[in-house]
């Protein structure tokens, strides 16, 4: 799915932009780690990115029924923080 063809247009930094836009590709029933997250940004940007900056890009998505930031846990797959609890996430 692409949120680019809905009327809704989330606003960020071009960082947080090229995270939600990985996000976006994470299939229906799979996960992703934030190490994966920083693997994909690490090859687009040839930079390391801060932990915390990926972390923050995920959890200030401000429409995730559109951008999966609930398909993202820890390194081990444990699942890590969510805005709406992590009751809510593993439903997801």
């Amino acid at each position: 799915m692409e949120y680019k063809n809905l009327p809704l247009k989330p606003t960020g930094s071009e960082f947080r932009t090229l995270v939600w836009d990985y996000l976006l590709t994470i299939p229906y029933g799979k996960t992703v780690t934030y190490k994966e997250i920083a693997n994909f940004i690490s090859k687009k940007t040839k930079k390391s990115p801060c932990p915390q900056a990926i972390g923050g890009a995920v959890g200030n998505n401000n429409i995730p029924i559109i951008i999966p930031c609930h398909r993202v846990v820890g390194t081990n797959k444990n699942l890590t923080g969510y805005t709406g609890g992590l009751h809510i996430k593993k439903k997801l």
